[in-house]
């Protein structure tokens, strides 16, 4: 019974001295780095707003930052806003104290009231609104500098075309190297990609809004969308 497996194992024995060379001997291969641009007007933005009241007591600051902020609310959803594009990103109370000057250890900061900032995150899906937003928003109570970014609702299509381009892209620079190396290239043997984050406008937060601001030009321009790909070929023998 014994002699039928002898060559089999024999075989096997044989077979792992050539499996470890194998696993040994890398494949050789050309890694590439393709990038791909897309760039398309954006449908939408995202606006944050702020209210900040001061009062001698945190329960005055709290009752006057959430009458201006029920105000500005209340004026979103009339212009149009939904519940769902409407989010609080921030509620903060802050105690307010003057710090005596040239303090010698024997004086405490005296506290002098409190200030409270209640912040939202809009989304505008009507670009044609958003300057008459803002312009609401200060005039019910906004006082506090936000930042505006624009977006868009479904950038598959521009990422589709960036892809394509990076993956481009990545197979010339290949075709490139094999020939400087007199070399062809064999199959794709690895291949990933990484969707960088769109740059974001400079958020409007080097001023604090005014009432006297009545209009607020907005342009919007396009949206850029970056995407790498990293591509391995194997060198063909």
């Amino acid at each position: 019974m014994l002699s039928k497996f002898v060559p089999l194992a024999l075989a096997a024995m044989l077979a792992l001295p050539l499996a470890a060379r194998a696993a040994d001997d890398p494949v050789p291969q050309i890694s590439v780095t393709g990038e791909g641009e897309a760039a398309i007007a954006p449908d939408m933005a995202w606006l944050n707003l702020a209210v900040v009241r001061e009062a001698d007591t945190a329960r005055a600051a709290m009752d006057a930052a959430n009458e201006a902020t029920a105000d500005v609310i209340a004026a979103l959803k009339e212009a149009g806003i939904e519940p769902r594009d409407l989010q609080t990103s921030d509620l903060n109370i802050q105690p307010r104290y003057v710090y005596p000057q040239n303090n010698d250890g024997s004086q405490q900061p005296r506290l002098v009231g409190y200030t409270v900032t209640n912040a939202l995150i809009v989304r505008v899906r009507d670009l044609e609104k958003l300057g008459e937003i803002i312009d609401s928003s200060v005039s019910l109570g906004v006082n506090q500098g936000g930042g505006v970014s624009f977006d868009n609702d479904d950038p598959a299509s521009a990422l589709g075309e960036a892809r394509r381009r990076a993956v481009e892209n990545a197979m010339a620079k290949a075709r490139t190297l094999a020939e400087a190396a007199g070399v062809r290239l064999g199959r794709i043997i690895h291949i990933s990609e990484n969707v960088a984050p769109p740059p974001m406008p400079m958020p409007m937060q080097a001023k604090s809004f005014r009432a006297e601001d009545a209009s607020v030009p907005i342009e919007a321009g396009e949206k850029t969308y970056h995407v790498q790909v990293s591509i391995s070929f194997e060198i063909e023998r």
